[in-house]
């Protein structure tokens, strides 16, 4: 007879149709486990009175007082090491010990609401408390407050890799791998609660982990409901998954931001504000389906909005070019941003992406036609200093891709579909530079991918013509920052040569404000320094932008 112990209580927590059983039995293979089937069971049924058909059953052959359950039975002594606690999460009751989530080793065990609600009707019902998702989530919170986040499994990585994933969760909960987890013997098990012949009989015939199936029967629309208010708290932790399941089957370690602080940013999309994780358009988005959509770049100083204005006039005016309908009103797109900057705190150091959409369609398809739901409104807005270094400079490369000439696309009608300059731009990234400058179709230079450009020589201040580049609202505030420093202002074809001879050369944009350039094409500018008109200007913008711009309201205010 073993001499009972102390033991190491493993608590798994899951809904129902997740692999728990199978898990269960996994451990129960384990030479140093007890397992405990379900010991809450009969405290649920007691307290919901959910109907089951076993439920007289359990309740006389079961602990029905939770908290003696928690005491007696899940913590009381043991003859081995560790005891296993399989548990629903639905079993989590208000009343229960604090102790049950404080001590011992915690674990959640996830499954696809596409892949667990077609097997529930079997049994009972599906409903959206009986799939558990909502308690668990809550678990998960609970158990991070207590300074313990639990490990989270996805069953679909036990199917597909079942040894890979027991080994990261033994690593995990800080015990040793044991190879036989990896299969069990048919039939039932001597662990079996007392509800086995009525959800078990597929497991009973399995002999360890198999993989699902590559393709699934139709999902019943009857579920569909359901499925869409489950599947935001199943992607809410399987976010938290020791190794996330990817269709490539090379999942990516999660890249360093470069401002850390926009891991937990908000962002509006549509007609709410969700978190960065969560903020997606449809499929069915024309942004999507053709880069049908157009935007805008703005910058925060100090509580205002620069340029605010003028960037909105440039978005209506792009929709209008490219005939949207039902577009929202300038005062919607405001109360949209300002709200966002509230909710974020970004009063200052930040930048917006606002895009608007042609919206969603009706069925995959180019046609505007399709498009009957209205615009989608997108305001992005991040902690973001100037993108270049402004202090040393930058260099460029001239590639060989040409800017779109206005017989093609009109570079006024600021639109996302940006591949002309995503191709200037890898040119410029394989050369190591830090833009690349775009030559219109006769050889002149039209602007780089991202940003206008301008040159300095003999005291004159040079810009192209707006024929094929963006004529950029920071590049319209610079030549006028220009006549009112009392600069000679010219605005005309340039060819490369005189920007490779230049005295000095800055771009403009609203991503990097007022950049000097230092070399082109493996030229030196100038001195190769900072010029003199360029610091002149980067000053005066500067003090533009402190006093300058549309004040953002605030919470305080209203």
């Amino acid at each position: 007879m073993e001499e009972k112990q102390e033991i190491e209580v493993i608590h798994s927590w899951s809904g129902p149709r997740s692999l728990s059983t199978s898990l269960m039995y996994s451990f129960f293979q384990r030479d140093d486990m007890e397992v405990l089937d379900e010991p809450l069971y009969a405290n649920f049924l007691r307290v919901t009175g959910a109907a089951r058909p076993y439920l007289k059953e359990v309740l006389s052959k079961m602990e029905s007082d939770g908290n003696k359950a928690v005491k007696d039975i899940i913590f009381g002594p043991g003859g081995k090491k560790y005891r296993f606690c399989k548990h629903m999460s639905k079993h989590w009751l208000p009343g229960l010990t604090d102790d049950l989530l404080k001590k011992g080793k915690h674990f959640i065990l996830i499954r696809n609401p596409l892949d667990s609600l077609p097997s529930f009707g079997k049994v009972l019902p599906p409903s959206f408390m009986e799939l558990g998702l909502a308690n668990l989530v809550a678990i998960y919170s609970e158990l991070c407050k207590l300074g313990k986040p639990p490990p989270i499994i996805d069953a679909g990585d036990l199917q597909e890799d079942p040894e890979a994933t027991l080994r990261g969760l033994c690593v995990d909960l800080d015990i040793p791998f044991q190879a036989a987890m990896l299969r069990w013997e048919a039939g039932p098990k001597p662990i079996d609660g007392l509800w086995a012949p009525w959800w078990y009989e597929s497991i009973h015939r399995s002999t360890g982990f198999t993989p699902s199936r590559k393709f699934h029967p139709p999902f019943p629309s009857s579920l569909f409901d359901l499925l869409e208010q489950s599947l935001p708290l199943y992607n809410m932790l399987r976010r938290h998954t020791r190794q996330k399941p990817s269709l490539l089957k090379s999942p990516l370690p999660d890249p360093d931001l470069p401002v850390p602080e926009n891991k937990n940013i908000l962002v509006w999309v549509g007609d709410e504000i969700v978190p960065r994780d969560d903020a997606k358009v449809s499929v069915f988005d024309s942004v999507v389906q053709g880069g049908d959509s157009v935007w805008e770049g703005l910058r925060v100083y100090s509580g205002r909005i620069f340029k605010l204005d003028e960037h909105l006039d440039r978005l209506f005016d792009s929709a209008k070019a490219l005939a949207f309908n039902n577009v929202p009103t300038r005062e919607e797109v405001m109360e949209a941003i300002f709200k966002t900057l509230n909710r974020n705190g970004m009063f200052d150091n930040a930048h917006i992406r606002l895009s608007l959409t042609r919206g969603r369609k009706v069925t995959s398809g180019m046609s505007p036609s399709f498009n009957l739901y209205g615009c989608t409104l997108i305001v992005l807005a991040e902690w973001k200093p100037p993108v270049y270094d402004n202090t040393r400079g930058i260099t460029l490369v001239t590639a060989t891709t040409r800017r779109n000439s206005p017989n093609n696309l009109d570079s006024k009608i600021h639109h996302n579909n940006l591949l002309n300059n995503i191709l200037a731009k890898i040119e410029g990234n394989n050369a190591n530079s830090d833009d690349a400058i775009m030559l219109d179709k006769d050889g002149y230079v039209s602007e780089t991918n991202a940003t206008n450009i301008f040159l300095v020589k003999k005291g004159r201040v040079l810009t192209p013509h707006a024929d094929y580049c963006l004529p950029g609202i920071t590049r319209a505030t610079v030549m006028d920052l220009v006549v009112q420093e009392k600069l000679v202002l010219e605005e005309r074809r340039i060819s490369l040569s005189e920007f490779h001879t230049a005295d000095e050369v800055w771009t403009t944009g609203t991503m990097g404000e007022l950049s000097p350039v230092v070399k082109i094409d493996g030229r030196i500018v100038g001195d190769g320094k900072v010029g003199s008109v360029t610091r002149r200007l980067q000053n005066a913008f500067k003090k533009l932008t402190e006093v300058s711009g549309v004040h953002i309201p605030t919470f305080h205010e209203t």
